[in-house]
């Protein structure tokens, strides 16, 4: 009711209302990446108060990531079936839910509970995967701008409400710092169940940028039978192809290197040099500043430059600076400096993947085989989270997983130039579900088929 009311009124203003459900999926992304970026802030207050070891903390918070990644393909799968609001309100409601309940908590079976399975399911449930969906069936032009904006909300999310808990937890205790988690989840809930709708066909209108002379578009149908066998058949046939093995493998050295180690343990990493909470939560939102300005410009920079040499400077940067961290001295300045290089393609590796994955595999494709691939970044992030709890614990020092850390992303980008470079958006489809499901990036007319997730 409201959306049918509320686009002719945008559309008379000349705003399209694919901008709304862009905004709306924004700030659910961003209130998911916040919830997930919390728990790093609450390693020390959690040992302190209940005894448990960082490796103990730290194995929950891998599952968490490991099932924030694999729900990726099945929560596209999920929205074909059900709707994206559908998933989008049930997915706010399971973090909402989780958050609160982990205020009760006092076993280490609970945090396992709340923030491994509940955490991990409902933040899967509009993971990147839900930019990608969105981006594909709402935007023909603009749409690599709206991918990088969407990311960027992201590590964005994860990063900027790092020193508001910080500073919620030293004066307020930890359970403090859920209850802004728990209001956002509730009002951008009710957002989305309010606003967002599937497709641009359910409020009469066609994806942003497609040319009025362009097929109608489909009904709000699912253009592709899908169910939960999908995702796998889907996997196995992709895995045929070398270009995914490669845009998987970085992505996985992408989580790795990203919120698996450094949200993670960053502001733990802080204290072993004598850095406090606030001060430490603020270099990570340094690093959210950046990021957001970092891969808005990817999104920009991925419409016009070959995506394999961006993917190269962006991971061969990253690795540059990681070795770098453990001899910057942590002070102010030597962590604002690696802020700026760092936070600049914290995640702007997204858009580049995105289309490299969209160019090899087709639109009916492309939503679920980029759910692979994000598993795989996910699952890299779990073994970083896992990885550098150990490392602390057995080793007293953070530093053996940063240069691991490091050198994967130089391998990385190495691997990002192996890639297949994609046959221009002009060239004639190469087979089944090739040719261009992304080809409005560039705000080029696309291919006769309605680009879909």
């Amino acid at each position: 009711m409201f959306a049918t009311r509320i686009s002719p009124w945008l559309q008379s203003r000349g705003i399209h209302y694919g901008w709304l459900v862009a905004a709306v999926t924004f700030l659910t992304m961003l209130t998911m990446a916040a919830a997930l970026g919390l728990p790093g802030a609450m390693l020390r207050p959690l040992s302190q108060e209940f005894g448990w070891s960082t490796q103990q903390i730290s194995s929950a918070l891998a599952i968490r990531f490991a099932l924030f990644g694999l729900m990726g393909p099945f929560a596209a799968v999920l929205m074909e079936r059900f709707g994206l609001r559908a998933v989008m309100a049930t997915g706010l409601a399971l973090v909402g839910t989780a958050m609160a309940l982990v205020t009760f908590a006092s076993q280490l079976w609970q945090l396992f509970l709340l923030w491994s399975l509940l955490l991990g399911v409902g933040t899967g449930l509009t993971a990147l995967v839900l930019g990608a969906v969105v981006a594909n069936r709402w935007f023909v032009a603009r749409r690599g701008l709206v991918i990088g904006m969407l990311t960027a909300s992201s590590a964005t999310g994860q990063l900027a409400f790092l020193p508001v808990a910080a500073w919620m937890i030293e004066h307020w205790g930890w359970r403090s710092a859920v209850g802004p988690i728990v209001a956002a989840s509730a009002i951008v809930g009710a957002l989305a169940l309010c606003l967002v709708r599937d497709r641009p066909a359910d409020v009469g209108l066609r994806p942003y940028g497609e040319p009025a002379g362009a097929a109608t578009a489909p009904p709000p149908a699912a253009p592709m039978r899908v169910t939960f066998a999908t995702p796998f058949t889907i996997l196995a046939d992709a895995a045929r192809h070398r270009t995914f093995w490669l845009l998987a493998g970085t992505f996985f050295i992408c989580g790795l290197s990203t919120n698996g180690l450094l949200q993670t343990h960053f502001i733990s990493l802080c204290g072993d040099y004598g850095l406090g909470p606030v001060p430490a939560a603020s270099v990570l939102a340094t690093m959210g500043a950046f990021d957001f300005v970092g891969t808005i410009l990817s999104g920009w920079l991925s419409d016009r430059y070959d995506n394999r040499k961006l993917l190269f400077w962006y991971y061969g940067l990253r690795g540059l600076s990681l070795l770098w961290l453990p001899h910057s001295g942590f002070t102010l300045i030597g962590l604002g400096i690696f802020a700026m290089f760092y936070g600049l393609d914290w995640i702007a590796t997204v858009p580049p993947t995105v289309k490299l994955a969209g160019a090899e595999f087709g639109a009916q494709r492309a939503g679920m085989v980029f759910g692979w691939i994000f598993a795989a970044h996910q699952l890299g992030a779990a073994t970083a989270a896992w990885g550098g709890g150990v490392s602390r614990t057995l080793l007293f020092s953070y530093t053996p997983a940063l240069y691991v850390a490091g050198t994967a992303c130089l391998m990385a980008a190495v691997m990002a130039v192996s890639i297949r470079k994609p046959a221009s958006p002009s060239a004639p489809a190469r087979g089944p579900g090739r040719g261009g499901p992304f080809a409005g990036l560039s705000g080029r007319r696309p291919a006769p088929q309605t680009p879909t997730a």
